[in-house]
């Protein structure tokens, strides 16, 4: 499945502009995804941020995707535009940080690898966004540090580079650390910045899981149903990774309890042997719990949003 050759149909529009409609389709299609567990979907809203907000995010960061893929170099600053634009069009708050350090590469690297051929492979998608990455600089590690304040986002509390302190700029410029370098460092602790300096696996792994659905090989049972599909995308990143989003907010055993939670009601499927609306009630029911508790499984959502953009590029269509 890495292998296979995808071709890109953007019609008579510009490739920007494709490749930015299919980021846009991913966040909005992720975020409408329901049930998905912990996560705010078109039935679930926080107390402080709601559906609406993500679709204003969504819509808001189109321009920067569209300038991502023209791009060879800048991430960081693209990072930085893509959340500003965010928080300047809703009052939620953080609502697509972790994907937006996904997005704008693999943005980038189509728009490297479709400048002169317009078929690809995962593979190829995912070695050009890893090259990007790896080439990254000082400057574009002052503008990813300048995107917390402004986007609100949780962080671990680190000993060096610590974003509390004022003199973490200094620290970066002194030692001439690079955003790809930065990753490294939070590699442990981080899935998002795992992702990005081990090649991007798991959002290759998350395309694979979507192209397959609505191909009708993966779990046959889902019907090929976009939303079935992404649920069950979902649902299978969280049990085969640890979600650092909750590891972050709580700790490393509730991020577990969750995804033996989630295999479990997989297993279920797996054992039945029926439709998936067989297991819906166990995942409304995972649902239920983990927005009571106000666990959120942040960045499996991430890493979902990243698949379902690599399978739209792919031709996945509904």
């Amino acid at each position: 499945m890495i292998d296979s050759l995808y071709t890109i149909d953007r019609g008579a529009y510009p490739l920007p502009a494709h490749i930015a409609r299919c980021a846009q389709l991913a966040m909005c299609l992720e975020v409408s995804s329901s049930p998905k567990p912990g996560n705010i979907d078109r039935f679930s809203d926080y107390e402080d941020t709601r559906y609406e907000h993500f679709l204003a995010s969504a819509s808001a960061v189109y321009p920067v995707i569209e300038e991502a893929v023209s791009c060879e170099t800048g991430v960081g600053r693209l990072i930085k535009s893509a959340v500003n634009e965010s928080m300047c069009w809703q009052k939620g708050g953080n609502t697509h940080f972790g994907a937006f350090l996904l997005l704008i590469p693999f943005a980038m690297a189509a728009g490297e690898l479709f400048e002169e051929d317009e078929t690809f492979t995962i593979q190829q998608l995912t070695e050009s966004a890893y090259r990007i990455v790896k080439n990254t600089t000082t400057a574009d590690s002052v503008d990813f540090y300048s995107c917390f304040d402004v986007a609100g986002v949780k962080v671990n509390s680190v000993d060096e580079f610590d974003l509390q302190s004022n003199s973490a700029i200094d620290e970066l410029h002194e030692k001439d650390m690079s955003l790809y370098k930065l990753m490294d460092i939070a590699r442990g602790y981080d899935i998002i910045a795992n992702e990005w300096v081990t090649g991007f696996k798991r959002c290759a792994r998350c395309a694979e899981l979507i192209i397959d659905g609505m191909n009708g090989l993966e779990a046959p049972r889902l019907q090929a149903d976009i939303n079935n599909v992404t649920v069950y995308a979902f649902l299978k990143m969280l049990s085969e990774n640890e979600d650092t989003f909750i590891s972050t907010k709580y700790d490393t055993n509730t991020a577990l309890y969750v995804s033996e939670k989630a295999k479990g009601i997989l297993e279920q499927m797996y054992n039945i042997g029926e439709d998936f609306n067989s297991i819906l009630p166990l995942i409304e029911k995972l649902d239920k719990e983990l927005l009571q508790k106000k666990i959120n499984p942040g960045s499996t959502a991430d890493m979902v949003i990243a698949g379902l953009f690599i399978a739209l590029l792919a031709g996945v269509r509904f």
